[in-house]
């Protein structure tokens, strides 16, 4: 029972200090500004098999460097059948900044990264394929936020999810 009380006060004391880390994000494609993504499209519908947009598509030119949006540590980088080549990096207020259609990517499971370092390259993988160039960004949140949940189709899953644009348009 002692072990049980004290990994029950370990996991508490982690999960504080995750939502205590300071969250800073960035653009993640490099020289973008807000004007090469949509402003509406997050939790836009329909948007085919997932229903809703639960992200940004961010637009480039192919291959432009596309950068971590906030430092933390990869917990995956690989292939996913509609993602295509694929980053999700788990950062600070226990989120994921997962980054989708790249062209490739530059690091693997495990790797720690900065704000601004180089994760991969913009491109149309997944079921981007043949569509303009972009990188698919969301956030998703590990510790739920009931105060966003809405009537909208699949409204619950916003407890999950933050608008990507309303984070990186916040100065």
């Amino acid at each position: 029972m002692k072990a049980l009380k004290w990994i029950a006060i370990g996991i508490a004391t982690l999960l504080i200090i995750g939502l205590l880390i300071p969250e800073k994000i960035m653009i993640p494609v490099q020289g973008a500004t807000s004007k090469d993504w949509n402003h509406n499209t997050f939790w836009y519908e329909p948007w085919g098999r997932s229903g809703v947009h639960k992200g940004i598509d961010i637009f480039g030119t192919k291959n432009t460097p596309v950068v971590a949006s906030t430092s933390g540590v990869v917990i995956f980088a690989g292939e996913l059948t509609r993602g295509g080549k694929a980053v999700a990096v788990l950062g600070p207020k226990w989120r994921i900044h997962y980054f989708a259609h790249l062209n490739d990517y530059s690091v693997s499971t495990g790797d720690v990264v900065s704000i601004n370092s180089q994760i991969g390259l913009l491109g149309d993988t997944g079921n981007a394929a043949g569509k303009q160039p972009h990188v698919h960004y969301s956030i998703l949140s590990l510790v739920p936020m009931p105060w966003l949940f809405t009537t909208q189709n699949q409204g619950w899953k916003k407890i999950f999810f933050l608008s990507p644009h309303k984070k990186l348009t916040i100065k």
